[in-house]
């Protein structure tokens, strides 16, 4: 399995283009993680009012167990007191709970949503054409293996001279046509090979 090209120009350029779109997730992942820890502070507020609520049920609660044990009316105001602190302490202390772990999920979707969003666009760009050269080139290694006897020669040295864009021959020899009239296959052998990815065999 072939992933990048023989020559060095080619490989350098597709290693940079690979080497970049992975620093891009590690940084998109970076933004994720900042954004996550910003909303998440936002659950100490949640905390502080949870802190409060039990502040104030705790409060209740030291009175009630002053008066318990008091002749006569003492356990009938301890209990009083205790619910007088489940009501309004413990619910102030349920909706800061609440409020904290609202926050925490907030702090985990939108970390995910700014990791994720971009990361998916970037490979939806990035990772079908890679593949597609990907696929091309080990196609290409298939097809073009043994290019030196003379026979495989002379029919790549064709395909190169009919298939190839004009200005692509022209880099590599000054008639192209009359190179493979004359039975001089190396240069158009070359063309085809190096625009297919792989270098000429020695």
């Amino acid at each position: 399995m072939r992933l990048y090209p023989d020559l060095p120009g080619r490989r350098l350029d597709l290693m940079a283009r690979d080497l970049a779109t992975v620093l891009a997730l590690v940084l998109f992942g970076k933004i994720a993680l900042e954004v996550h820890d910003a909303v998440d502070k936002l659950a100490i507020l949640g905390e502080g009012v949870e802190s409060a609520g039990n502040a104030v049920t705790g409060g209740f609660d030291s009175a009630a167990d002053a008066v318990d044990g008091a002749p006569v009316v003492g356990d009938d105001i301890g209990d009083a007191l205790r619910g007088a602190g489940e009501g309004s302490g413990g619910e102030v202390s349920d909706l800061g709970r609440g409020g904290a772990g609202a926050a925490h999920d907030l702090a985990d979707l939108l970390g995910l949503v700014f990791f994720l969003l971009p990361s998916a666009l970037l490979l939806l760009w990035a990772l079908p054409p890679r593949v597609h050269q990907v696929r091309r080139l080990n196609a290409a290694a298939r097809v073009l293996r043994d290019p030196a006897s003379p026979e495989r020669q002379e029919l790549l040295a064709a395909r190169a001279a009919f298939g190839l864009p004009y200005g692509t021959l022209l880099q590599y020899t000054k008639d192209p046509i009359g190179d493979l009239q004359a039975g001089r296959f190396d240069e158009l052998v070359r063309a085809e090979l190096e625009q297919a990815g792989l270098r000429v065999p020695r």
